[in-house]
């Protein structure tokens, strides 16, 4: 296939985006046909568009309609778009709680979901839900300490491949009574267009200093200022040294690259 060109974007507010950000470059170095450009937003329009594939981790970032078009057009023409964690999460911290506003509704239906809420962090079980060489032997896990569970939205035709339950409280959040117990994705395909969507909800991450607005970032919402903290309390790792989601990292790189099937 000769030289593939990608694109990894890592930025936002509220997360640790140093360490995603090293892990998912050693991993996609394993490649030596691979080639990244990096960047902390959408803004590379260019850049974007003349990529295979994008991978991304972010939180909060909210590209602009350009931006947006540009993301829908990639993939509708058959691009791949690896999409990790908050990458379909747009806050408004109010008195009353966080908000999830519906305010970028082509990026939601590009991606296939919108985040909503989370339940208090914690480890929790996921198993595959369908037969697809991207989870092949993986088996029942558990993520790591201080995952985030999402709970979505969705956009669209969603293929799950693996998912958790939950039924019950997402303190904090606007939104937070989900009294229903049922099956959420973890990790789904989304065809759009000619291309698709693979998105991999776990990896959370945050230190202590995490909960300031990120370098170049913006803190939105009237009550912004009471959800920073000098130093956050604790750190939550995430799931990222648990053995089974680096081996999910490993394989939507793979698939990103065009080595695994589109759907």
């Amino acid at each position: 296939m000769g030289r593939i060109d990608g694109y990894l974007v890592c930025g936002g507010n509220w997360h640790d985006f140093d360490y995603p950000r090293l892990r998912l470059l050693e991993l996609l170095a394993e490649h030596e046909d691979v080639r990244v450009l990096v960047g902390r937003d959408f803004r590379d329009i260019e850049g974007i568009a003349g990529c295979r594939f994008v991978v991304t981790y972010t939180c909060d970032l909210r590209p602009g309609e350009a931006e947006v078009e540009n993301l829908a057009r990639f993939v509708e023409r058959g691009g791949r778009w690896f999409a990790l964690h908050g990458t379909n999460a747009v806050f408004e911290m109010e008195p009353d709680g966080v908000h999830s506003p519906r305010i970028l509704p082509r990026y939601m239906e590009t991606l296939g979901s919108q985040f909503i809420a989370h339940p208090p962090t914690g480890r929790y079980p996921v198993w595959p839900v369908a037969e697809h060489p991207l989870v092949e032997g993986l088996g029942r896990w558990e993520t790591g300490d201080g995952e985030e569970l999402y709970l979505c939205e969705y956009h669209g035709e969603v293929r799950p491949l693996l998912a958790t339950r939950f039924g019950g409280e997402a303190p904090g959040f606007a939104e937070s009574s989900w009294p229903e117990e049922r099956e959420w994705p973890v990790l789904y395909l989304h065809p759009f267009g000619e291309g698709a969507v693979l998105y991999l909800t776990p990896g959370h991450r945050r230190r202590k200093y995490d909960m300031l607005v990120a370098p170049g970032g913006q803190a939105f919402g009237s009550a912004a200022g009471r959800f920073q903290f000098p130093e956050y309390p604790r750190f939550e790792p995430g799931s990222w040294e648990v053995p089974e989601y680096v081996e999910l990292l490993r394989r939507g790189i793979r698939w990103a690259k065009g080595e695994y099937p589109l759907l």
